[in-house]
């Protein structure tokens, strides 16, 4: 008898990576999707577990990587049990000073290749009447998020879109369960520009990315809303996200997100 499959797309390195590794570790055979050179790399250390690895190198901020992606994954003649729909960037700095076309590209694949490939996973599970979805959000999604305004809004997106999709499925067999990381230790924030920020130095050391993977599988398996992961100050944050005012929480995420020499000049 085959093992259960399970799809994991920003799976090359970070958080998406140990999510696979996470599942392989538990006896799935994996789908693993992203675009750049690390794919390769990535699905090779995850074959040591002895499961079937499909990696397919695609640009989930494309429709057209969207498509070819499941086409891939219908090819290969089996159904999915697992889908994390992780893959996402950040863009970091002050809205009036970054980059448009940068942004553009974060929200086509934080939410428009996020809705694209959820609408092909969903319809597959609901014709089978079970399955599993996790979408990573992040806290971010819940704060006033100054210096990472557009980036948080797509995070919001997901969470919202999540939560939604959970309760229309409740009566189907198919559970949705949000991932809401803090900052954790991977390359997302030298990718988004912020690597001398406060949170870009240190404040990522607060979560690694193997806790952060093994509390959302966690979360999955057990059929919960959300989690949030890994870190205490994350959780705290977490449950306090709707009781801290705004302007509290706009204040505390700007001195987080502000590069250093300007929080020590301040």
């Amino acid at each position: 008898m085959e093992d259960k499959l399970a799809l994991v797309t920003g799976a090359s390195s970070g958080i998406g990576y140990e999510l696979a590794n996470e599942l392989a570790n538990r006896g799935y055979d994996l789908v693993v999707a992203s675009a750049g050179e690390r794919l390769s790399t990535a699905a090779q250390d995850l074959r040591s577990h002895g499961h079937q690895v499909f990696d397919i190198n695609a640009d989930l901020a494309t429709r057209e990587g969207v498509d070819r992606l499941w086409q891939e994954v219908e090819a290969i003649g089996r159904p999915l049990d697992i889908a994390c729909i992780n893959a996402g960037v950040g863009v970091g700095g002050l809205f009036q000073e970054t980059d448009l076309d940068a942004e553009l590209n974060m929200v086509e694949l934080n939410c428009v290749g996020t809705v694209q490939l959820a609408k092909r996973v969903v319809r597959q599970m609901v014709g089978l009447g079970a399955g599993r979805i996790l979408f990573t959000a992040s806290i971010a999604g819940e704060m006033v998020a100054p210096r990472e305004a557009v980036y948080a809004a797509t995070k919001a997106f997901v969470l919202s879109f999540a939560h939604s999709l959970r309760y229309e499925l409740k009566d189907s067999g198919i559970t949705v369960t949000a991932l809401q990381p803090g900052p954790t230790d991977t390359d997302f924030f030298h990718r988004a520009g912020m690597d001398d920020t406060d949170v870009g130095q240190k404040g990522k050391s607060e979560s690694q990315p193997d806790d952060v993977a093994r509390q959302g599988i966690d979360a999955l398996v057990a059929g919960k809303d959300h989690v949030y992961a890994a870190s205490l100050k994350t959780k705290l944050e977490g449950a306090l996200a709707n009781v801290i005012p705004g302007t509290v929480k706009g204040a505390m995420h700007e001195k987080m997100a502000k590069p250093s020499n300007e929080n020590s000049s301040s």
